[in-house]
């Protein structure tokens, strides 16, 4: 009797990157209170989210993104796409409220979702991508530096309310 052939292997769950829709709004939201530092800043349920959400979607030069792994959002950044008058006039995406699902991190997503966020902002004319990150977020830091990101500013924030 012939060995019978080996099982083929499990299908890999794919990843799809894509604009958030009004339904991923609790998701994202629960993405951004889901750590030390959201938790004492976000209030989810909080109405000011929709009206944001609304603001941020109607905007063409706005991208707020989610990462979606069999039906479930596990990943989401904003991408805004500024023009500027310095740099000859270059057009510049800056990258604001990434986040991973914690049991998601450490296996490439996170890469992924800035890399596709890359590819799209080159594909709206930017020439520059610039990102903050909380000072005391020292593994987000190190994440950046890896995909290549450079420390070259120092950013400084000033409470309006």
């Amino acid at each position: 009797m012939a060995p019978s052939a080996p099982a083929p292997p499990p299908a890999t769950p794919r990843v799809v990157f894509r604009r958030a829709r009004s339904e991923d709004l609790p998701a994202i939201v629960h993405l951004l209170a889901d750590d030390e530092l959201g938790a004492g800043r976000e209030d989810p349920g909080h109405p000011a989210y929709r009206a944001a959400f609304e603001d941020i979607d109607g905007d063409p030069r706005q991208l707020l993104v989610v990462a979606e792994l069999e039906g479930e959002v596990v990943g989401t950044l904003q991408l805004t796409i500024i023009s500027g008058l310095s740099r000859r006039a270059a057009t510049r995406a800056q990258i604001e409220a990434v986040r991973v699902r914690e049991d998601q991190r450490g296996g490439g997503l996170g890469r992924a979702l800035l890399e596709w966020a890359l590819d799209q902002a080159r594909q709206r004319g930017a020439v520059l991508a610039q990102l903050t990150t909380d000072v005391r977020r020292v593994d987000a830091l190190r994440f950046y530096e890896r995909l290549g990101f450079q420390v070259s500013h120092h950013g400084l924030k000033f409470p309006l309310a």
